[in-house]
């Protein structure tokens, strides 16, 4: 029998348009970007079991090769696509790769924030294989909180896919609230 998997689908376009347009005010800078490598570790140790990712790119007006190299090296499948202006192409990608892994055993975890999944993530959870949305917690769409049986990961809180603190205002348990974050 082989061995189950877990599926990374990353969606970076819209993690990159998150971060820069809801967090940071502005394009981020290399090193503001998510270690991307982190996000295949925290899903294999978290749920035990290998990680393969696939990170879905628009190369419609052209390929970023240095990103290709750095996405191999770091062990993911980059997916270029192209398509006409007014299609979305990486999103039709992801809808359309979900729909094919209702056909594995494997689990699944999208790495975006995107609500264009939700029927794909649906059809998927049928408490057969863990499903999970990695991404920030506070800009991840409603439709996926009723979805039964999806795990939510954090990427900043949960995967620790930065270098460095982002500005981001987050609700915090009373349990780990510590006064002496805030007089600093």
């Amino acid at each position: 029998m082989a061995e189950r998997s877990s599926w990374v689908l990353v969606d970076g376009e819209n993690i990159d348009a998150t971060l820069g347009g809801s967090i940071l005010g502005r394009r981020p800078q290399p090193e503001e970007r998510p270690r991307w490598d982190r996000l295949l570790s925290f899903i294999a140790d978290r749920w035990d079991q290998p990680a393969k990712g696939l990170f879905f790119l628009n190369a419609s007006s052209h390929l970023p090769m240095s990103f290709v190299q750095a996405l191999l090296a770091l062990g993911y499948q980059p997916v270029p696509l192209s398509g006409d202006a007014d299609e979305k192409v990486v999103d039709i990608a992801i809808q359309r790769t979900l729909a094919a892994l209702a056909h594995h055993a494997d689990d699944v975890l999208l790495v975006s924030h995107d609500r264009d999944f939700a029927d794909e993530l649906a059809g998927l959870a049928d408490g057969e294989r863990r499903v999970g949305v990695l991404a920030f917690h506070e800009f991840r769409s409603t439709e996926f909180a009723g979805i039964p049986g999806i795990e939510f990961f954090d990427l900043e809180y949960d995967a620790d896919a930065f270098d460095a603190p982002l500005p981001r205002v987050r609700v915090i348990p009373i349990d780990d609230f510590d006064p002496d974050e805030f007089l600093r």
